[in-house]
């Protein structure tokens, strides 16, 4: 079954909030990678500003619990408020199971975000907010595929 965790969305300070979160649980964070680190991106230029900010973290909790994060970057910047800050993120076990959540949840007036599809850090991934107005992130990490980050 599907692991579910919480994924936070900052506007430019989410690395302050991971160093403050990393000493409140007192744990490691074994990842966090910046925007700049991302390879380039046809028709995407990105500002200074951006290319600084956190493209994903993830500081594990406890066994069952992973906290993650992103600042978010260009026009969506501007958009983060308390209430929208955080997603639901699913990861599933296989291609299959990341696909039936996906499309029941953007079922009955869904907003697809991001479609399903293959990622250069090598998941299976998608971005949707359900008719709730809940926002979710649907993983697979292909073990076939996966990158080895630091």
């Amino acid at each position: 079954m599907a692991q579910v965790n919480v994924y936070l969305t900052f506007n430019g300070n989410c690395r302050q909030a991971f160093e403050f979160y990393k000493d409140v649980f007192e744990k490691e964070i074994p990842y966090m990678g910046t925007f700049g680190e991302m390879p380039p991106q046809e028709g995407m230029e990105m500002s200074e500003e951006d290319k600084n900010k956190i493209m994903h973290v993830s500081m594990p909790i406890s066994k069952e619990t992973t906290l993650m994060g992103s600042d978010a970057g260009g026009e969506y910047a501007d958009k983060i408020t308390v209430g929208n800050n955080f997603a639901i993120s699913v990861n599933a076990e296989s291609r299959e199971e990341a696909d039936r959540i996906f499309e029941k949840l953007g079922r009955q007036g869904g907003h697809m975000k991001m479609q399903m599809g293959d990622t250069f850090w090598g998941a299976y991934f998608g971005m949707l907010t359900d008719q709730f107005g809940i926002n979710w992130m649907v993983n697979y990490d292909d073990p076939a595929k996966m990158q080895q980050h630091p």
